[in-house]
């Protein structure tokens, strides 16, 4: 008689939380035992490869995802006034996403609440990169105003995607190369889309595989953290900060700017929307898939709110692909904390490519928990700042991807509603 075999794995969440406890005892243990030499040569290093392995993945994603995407808009032939209207909606709730990200982290300042002589010795650390910001904004002033346009435009592909810091180029050439492959007859480009379809899904399987290891990434990073914080608290204090940051931003979307857009420029009813939309909104908080929350959303849209099978068959699906009004949010404060913490003032040209870049890259965002690690690593490339202070934000990140999959689900059912309309 055999014995049933029961099997037991911890949730991906878990095993990032428990990592980064597990770092941060590690940490303290070496501070007692004047270890920190042994956590700076042997465990921060592993985390070191975590952020590497996303820096590698973030140029092949952002092409493919990119280019998939274009690809995929084919469809608008058939459904040309509401494809129009959709992507424009999308792009202008993303737009107002990330303004309200980056206001939220000008006006609160979370990354000020770091103490200010451990602030300052890890700013110290990355002097270096401080000043070439600064040289670069100098320059920035004695060029002419279309200099952005050389910028944009790559002159070697090649070499822009070899340069995590040409991501916007990277970006052009996708988009061009998009759009002139819906310039030729379809049979032709038959090819082309399952290709990219088949490197889509090994793109994505390749973020499975990093972010299996974001665990004991997490663990070497924040081990590293409480070494060179020797334990202050205030890390701790401005993480909270940090977050609370991020969560009133979400529940501005949730709470008040969609309930808007629903009251209007729709015919749904706000309250009924409200109420209608929590199921949806407690599966994606649990999953962190827009994508698995799919068709769950789907059958509210059509079933509670009464948009039309034409309209929630389009507008939903794109939205899953373009629309993450919640992570743009996340990422704009995300990347002023980190510029706050190092000591990067950002220019308000510098202000404006965030805006840009966190818009376009939400094209390529996997709608995968965790895929939004692989971009933000792009944009702090794009301004300028070390990938390694994703260092400080990766431990409390999980709960805040959770929150931000829920808003994300929200603004895709809201569009759906304006669309109808």
């Amino acid at each position: 008689m055999y014995k049933k075999k029961y099997s037991f794995s911890i949730p991906l969440y878990l095993q990032i939380l428990l990592g980064m406890i597990a770092g941060i005892i590690i940490g303290i243990i070496a501070l007692k035992l004047e270890g920190g030499r042994f956590v700076n040569h042997w465990v921060q290093p592993w985390g070191q490869v975590f952020i590497r392995l996303l820096q590698l993945i973030a140029v092949p994603l952002v092409f493919i995802s990119l280019v998939k995407g274009v690809m995929g808009l084919q469809d608008i032939s058939r459904f040309s006034k509401i494809g129009g209207r959709t992507i424009l909606i999308y792009l202008c709730t993303t737009v107002v996403a990330v303004s309200i990200g980056l206001s939220l982290g000008v006006l609160i300042k979370p990354g000020n609440f770091f103490n200010r002589e451990k602030a300052a010795s890890m700013q110290k650390n990355y002097q270096t990169v401080v000043a070439q910001k600064k040289a670069e904004a100098a320059q920035v002033k004695d060029e002419g105003p279309l200099q952005f346009l050389n910028d944009i435009i790559p002159d070697n592909f090649v070499k822009a995607a070899g340069n995590n810091g040409k991501m916007l180029q990277v970006i052009f050439f996708a988009i061009l190369f998009g759009i002139a492959a819906l310039g030729i007859e379809k049979t032709k480009i038959v090819p082309i889309a399952e290709l990219f379809d088949s490197l889509y899904d090994i793109i994505l399987k390749m973020v499975d595989y990093i972010i299996l290891f974001a665990p004991y990434g997490v663990a070497a990073l924040m081990a590293g953290l409480v070494v060179d914080f020797a334990g202050d608290v205030s890390m701790f204090g401005a993480l909270m900060v940090y977050a609370g940051t991020v969560i009133l931003g979400m529940a501005l979307l949730m709470l008040v700017f969609y309930p808007l857009l629903i009251h209007f420029f729709s015919k749904v009813k706000m309250k009924h929307f409200i109420k209608s939309m929590y199921p949806v909104q407690l599966l994606a908080f649990t999953t962190s898939s827009s994508a698995a929350t799919l068709p769950v959303t789907m059958e509210t849209v059509e079933k509670e709110l009464g948009i039309s099978n034409e309209v929630a068959s389009f507008v939903l699906p794109v939205g899953t692909t373009i629309n993450m009004d919640g992570t743009s949010c996340y990422q704009a404060i995300a990347v002023l904390f980190i510029s706050q913490v190092i000591g990067i003032d950002l220019s308000f040209s510098q202000l404006l490519t965030i805006v840009f870049m966190t818009v376009v890259s939400s094209i390529g965002t996997p709608a995968i928990p965790g895929g939004s690690y692989v971009i933000l690593t792009m944009v702090l490339s794009s301004v300028g700042i070390p990938a390694e202070g994703l260092a400080l934000i990766l431990g409390i990140d999980r709960p805040l991807d959770m929150l931000r999959t829920s808003v994300n689900v929200t603004g895709d059912a809201t569009v759906s509603a304006m669309v109808e309309r």
